[in-house]
């Protein structure tokens, strides 16, 4: 008889604890999305950028007050973990961070991000991944983290390469943009990678 395998993080491990707030070194903090900050999530559907790559559908105020509730939820459930990007904790969010379709029981998650125009230029979406990725390894214990993004989309691209996500290939026509099909570049890291050093970063 096969033994079964044992979950890579075990029920209630994320759950059983309120989600963690992180200060960055620029001094950009990470913390949980607020029910005051859904007209800032209503304002991300309509900025270009964001609309182009991250695919978001236009949002009212009561709707999105509602996705923030879920995200909440989706602590709860163990299935996501979704920061609000800001420059202090009682700042406006000026983008997003967080790890997607987890699976505790296989130990992995796939990291989606934005940010705002207020947020770029700053570095501080490299320094947020880096960040989010020692928590998700370091202190929850998944095995694997992985990023996704169109081949076209070189800020992603730096992002993933300067937080120690090294590239494992390209998926074909894999994810239907706005402007039509784009294959994507999939990178992750794994359990035991070397973190980035600051002077890579």
């Amino acid at each position: 008889m096969i033994a079964p395998i044992a979950p890579v993080v075990p029920a209630g491990r994320m759950s059983g604890g309120g989600q963690p707030s992180f200060r960055l070194a620029s001094g950009f903090v990470l913390r949980p999305w607020r029910p005051a900050d859904a007209d800032v999530l209503v304002a991300s559907c309509r900025d270009p950028e964001v609309r182009q790559w991250n695919r978001p559908v236009d949002l009212t105020p009561d709707a999105a007050v509602g996705k923030i509730a879920r995200w909440r939820q989706g602590w709860q459930a163990e299935e996501a973990a979704i920061w609000a990007v800001c420059r202090s904790e009682e700042g406006r969010p000026v983008g997003l961070i967080g790890l997607a379709d987890m699976d505790l029981r296989a130990g992995g998650a796939e990291f989606l991000y934005w940010l705002l125009p207020d947020g770029r230029g700053h570095g501080v979406m490299v320094d947020a991944t880096v960040r989010i990725s020692r928590w998700a390894v370091d202190e929850l214990g998944l095995h694997r983290l992985r990023i996704t993004h169109s081949v076209a989309n070189p800020a992603s691209c730096r992002v993933a390469t300067r937080a120690g996500f090294p590239l494992e290939g390209v998926m074909r026509s894999a994810l239907l943009h706005a402007d039509g099909w784009h294959d994507e570049h999939l990178r992750a890291r794994v359990q035991g990678d070397p973190w980035p050093s600051d002077d890579t970063r």
